[in-house]
């Protein structure tokens, strides 16, 4: 079984999804990112989906529950690179992803996580 790399980048956690995302894989990642935030004390998870090409119902609640999970743990998700063909069938789908941030690549969302967790300092 594949296992998806987390890579910690300061206050925030990496993950780059590189291969096809079986159901198996994506439960593991889910699994490993709650016990990294948990054991790291992360403020933000940045997912790459930029190789994905095709996303299933599940892989999109998936991506959904990660997110939820990460917010339960006080860590904002973004999720970065979709591809147009992933994002229409996200929406051919109805998933719409409540609680997921979305940018384009990977610098657009490092500043959405950044800007984040600057307005939670200021609060």
């Amino acid at each position: 079984m594949d296992r998806i790399p987390i890579l910690q980048l300061g206050r925030f956690l990496l993950v780059t999804i590189q291969v096809d995302l079986q159901d198996q894989t994506a439960l593991t990642l889910q699994e490993d990112l709650a016990s990294k935030i948990e054991r790291t004390g992360a403020r933000g998870v940045l997912i790459d989906i930029s190789a994905l090409e095709i996303v299933d119902s599940f892989i999109g609640r998936m991506l959904a529950s990660i997110s939820g999970i990460a917010r339960v743990l006080d860590a904002t998700t973004v999720v970065v690179g979709m591809q147009p063909a992933v994002a229409i069938t996200l929406v051919e789908l109805g998933l719409s992803l409540p609680g997921v941030r979305t940018a384009l690549n990977m610098e657009h969302g490092m500043k959405l996580l950044e800007n984040a967790l600057a307005e939670e300092l200021d609060q």
